[in-house]
């Protein structure tokens, strides 16, 4: 059943399914990194009262699956996910500013796609997305 939320004097259901990349599509979120941008992006979302519903990481792409108050434009939320976020992790992680000019950690565009009926099948895809990238690899390996 779908839940719809409230402010002032809306009802709402505003969900997305967005991807973000590090600059140059840079293979950098792995390890430790990879587990402070996920903390890095709940705090952030929490304090835009954005709700994190689903998120994964990948070495070179984060796939998330969040609901946005109609208050915020999508654009605000992201540039304001990856601009803060960008911040936090050049000050904590000492090897990431290598390959990177400035405090420039995202690559300048993200995709953003409306969730209405198949959410679970997106929330789904965001989950097993580590797993179906393994299953392609060994796919691409045997003959055909």
């Amino acid at each position: 059943m779908r839940e719809w939320q409230s402010l002032a004097h809306v009802k709402w259901e505003c969900k997305y399914h967005v991807v973000i990349v590090p600059k140059y599509r840079k293979k950098v979120l792995y390890g430790r990194l990879r587990g402070e941008v996920g903390k890095i992006i709940r705090q952030l979302c929490r304090q835009k009262e954005v709700e994190l519903i689903e998120g994964h990481a990948m070495p070179d792409h984060i796939h998330l699956v969040l609901s946005i108050p109609p208050k915020y434009s999508v654009s605000m939320v992201i540039g304001y996910l990856k601009g803060k976020s960008a911040i936090h992790i050049h000050r904590k992680a000492e090897g990431v500013k290598k390959g990177f000019i400035g405090r420039h950690f995202w690559s300048r565009g993200y995709c953003a796609s409306t969730i209405g009926l198949d959410e679970e099948m997106i929330r789904a895809y965001v989950r097993d997305q580590e797993h179906l990238d393994k299953q392609e690899e060994l796919d691409f390996t045997q003959n055909p």
